[in-house]
């Protein structure tokens, strides 16, 4: 085979590498409340929905406790302090458990059961983004449920959307016909 040929067939199986990977890859873009509408979905094919973390989601809570003791007419209190953090990374798939509300879906990222409350949000075109039970002003955080438990996020998190993989397959039909002529009579 000749050296032409080699690069010649080496090109080819490098695009078609290159399809094949392309053709896998995700092609994510923002769930909205227009997306939801137009689909019209019943909660059970929004079951079947892949979502994704459009951002990072920071969760965390602190607690406090401890001993107190009474040594030598002292008071001798000995503190400890716990954090609990929880991350979901960008792009964790979950998935839809409930729709506590027609907009509101509360959809998990593990198999704890746990999940957060994604709606439309006016500000946000349309897009389903976390939901808190209360966001403290400015978009400075805020204080998320999540299982049993109060959480407290950061504005980093307040704009975190759920996304979906869009694959466009579109059908065109295209008809097509030649004028034959008319003549005068």
């Amino acid at each position: 085979m000749s050296s032409t040929a080699k690069k010649l067939s080496y090109a080819v199986i490098s695009m078609i590498v290159i399809l094949s990977l392309s053709s896998c890859s995700k092609n994510l873009t923002y769930f909205t409340k227009n997306l939801a509408d137009q689909n019209q979905w019943s909660e059970r094919d929004l079951k079947q929905i892949q979502f994704y973390a459009s951002q990072d989601i920071t969760l965390y809570r602190s607690s406090q406790g401890g001993d107190t003791k009474i040594v030598d007419g002292k008071i001798i209190s000995k503190g400890k302090r716990k954090t609990d953090e929880i991350t979901i990374r960008r792009g964790t798939p979950g998935v839809l458990l409930f729709m506590p509300k027609e907009d509101r879906y509360a959809v998990s990222f593990d198999d704890s059961g746990y999940y957060l409350i994604f709606g439309p949000g006016d500000k946000t075109r349309g897009r389903f983004t976390l939901r808190a039970k209360k966001w403290k002003p400015n978009r400075n955080g805020g204080i998320i449920t999540y299982g049993d438990e109060e959480y407290l996020t950061g504005s980093d998190s307040a704009y975190a959307a759920l996304m979906v993989d869009m694959k466009r397959a579109t059908s065109n039909k295209v008809s097509r016909g030649t004028a034959s002529g008319r003549k005068v009579r």
